[in-house]
């Protein structure tokens, strides 16, 4: 058993540890592979401090994880069930080094007792901060029609990076205008291929009579998995309220389906999410220490 410090070199071995962690049970599932990959080539994921993810090996095994999320003061740990045992280290490590001005949170399952007493006992108060896991089990085709001026397409940012940002600018509610997203958006023109396992068939967009992207979901999927995870999902406002992204949505399911995946998780408690079937699953509660 030893500790290291994060690399490039980890990326793999990490993915396969969370993998692992989640086919053990979903009292993790708010962080899975597809979540850290995702994550790791966010605009907003701070990378200058990646050296600082802790990781617990056995042999050549990730079996244990201390990961900031984004930014320090919030971060995932978790270790795989046979070694529970290293969750208070780890939790501790957490504290000490991805802790920002304001302390540290942790989100921890409501079932997963006894994390959550070794998180009270190490100094941890509920916050108020909460976070929910919806699953909808891919049983049957899911059907769902875009209107007649739609069409729907696969999104690869980093073919159409340009493109792909502001459609998550407009999704996301920064504006509409898009001579300020071009003076103030922070435009990336050149993504790097940290997303090794991205599959363009499951970044599904509708696409408008005028070549314009109105609406996106990206899913992640793992052969060596059988979910799929949902990240991202957003309409531009013009086209909300019409069944676009119940149809992008249920499209990129319905192929995730046909390459093995049984179920889907999407981090959210959204009304909107229960009315394409999707029900509350999991619930995690922070822990903050100051």
């Amino acid at each position: 058993m030893k500790f290291k410090n994060y690399s490039n070199s980890d990326y793999e071995a990490v993915c396969d540890f969370l993998i692992e962690l989640n086919r053990e049970n979903q009292n993790h599932i708010n962080w899975n592979w597809g979540r850290f990959e995702w994550m790791m080539e966010h605009p907003e994921f701070d990378k200058s401090r990646m050296g600082s993810i802790g990781l617990w090996i056995d042999g050549e095994k990730v079996v244990g994880a201390a990961i900031y999320d984004m930014y320090f003061g919030e971060a995932f740990v978790g270790a795989l069930s046979k070694y529970s045992s290293l969750y208070t280290e780890i939790l501790g490590y957490a504290y000490r080094e991805l802790k920002d001005e304001n302390g540290l949170d942790i989100a921890v399952c409501d079932a997963c007792a006894a994390e959550i007493c070794a998180a009270e006992s190490a100094g941890f108060e509920i916050s108020e901060q909460a976070e929910t896991v919806m699953r909808l089990d891919l049983i049957n085709e899911l059907s769902a029609n875009l209107p007649n001026c739609l069409r729907f397409s696969e999104l690869d940012p980093v073919k159409e990076p340009v493109a792909f940002q502001w459609l998550l600018w407009q999704g996301f509610d920064h504006g509409t205008n898009k001579a300020e997203f071009e003076r103030d958006g922070d435009i990336i023109t050149e993504i790097p291929m940290f997303r090794r396992h991205f599959n363009p068939a499951l970044s599904i967009a509708a696409k408008n009579s005028d070549g314009e992207y109105v609406s996106y979901c990206c899913l992640w999927y793992s052969d060596k998995t059988d979910y799929a995870y949902i990240e991202p999902v957003c309409t531009v406002p013009s086209y909300r309220g019409k069944g676009v992204a119940k149809a992008v949505i249920y499209e990129a399911l319905n192929r995730a389906k046909s390459l093995g995946a049984n179920k889907a998780y999407v981090l959210s408690d959204m009304p909107f999410y229960e009315k394409l079937g999707f029900r509350k699953d999991r619930h995690f509660t922070f822990y903050w220490k100051k």
